[in-house]
């Protein structure tokens, strides 16, 4: 939960200090950056787990589980506080993107028959991101591979009980 809690936290700042969409060139960073952070709660649920819960040893499929369910848990907060942020803020999320990316195709010299087949796949995208059946699992899967990746490390690293071993005082 403190994963999510802290991903979510920084999605509500981010949109507010940008008052809307961060300018494309950021927000891909700010993103990823945040999820790292905030995913960083798998590193220290795994050992804490395998420190007080389990004695100083977990193996590597235990471990991973551990990282996998506090992933998912994040990934829901990261989903809902999304949704939130929409609500909340009025934004049009799929018009803005779509109109990023067309302009950014311009900005390179695309060729107009580019920019038309351009314009009609962001119209698409338009309508399939209106529904929460596309557009909540497409949230989903913008933090979960980074929990995968991060939890893989983690169980990796962790599984190894003379790593970071707990220290009694």
């Amino acid at each position: 939960m403190i994963a999510g809690v802290v991903v979510g936290g920084f999605e509500f700042v981010t949109f507010a200090a940008f008052s809307g969409m961060p300018p494309q060139k950021y927000g891909m960073l700010i993103g990823y950056t945040t999820m790292l952070i905030a995913l960083s709660a798998v590193f220290v649920g795994i050992k804490r787990h395998r420190d007080v819960d389990r004695g100083g040893v977990i193996g590597f499929w235990p471990a991973l589980g551990v990282g996998l369910g506090i992933s998912f848990i994040a990934g829901i907060f990261y989903v809902a506080a999304w949704e939130a942020v929409q609500s909340m803020m009025h934004m049009d999320f799929a018009n803005s993107y779509a109109q990023a990316i067309i302009a950014s195709e311009k900005a390179k010299g695309a060729s107009a028959e580019a920019l038309a087949k351009l314009s009609a796949d962001m119209e698409a995208f338009k309508v399939q991101y209106a529904n929460p059946m596309f557009r909540l699992p497409m949230t989903f899967v913008e933090i979960f591979p980074v929990g995968v990746l991060v939890s893989l490390v983690s169980a990796g690293l962790l599984r190894n009980s003379r790593f970071l071993p707990l220290r009694r005082a």
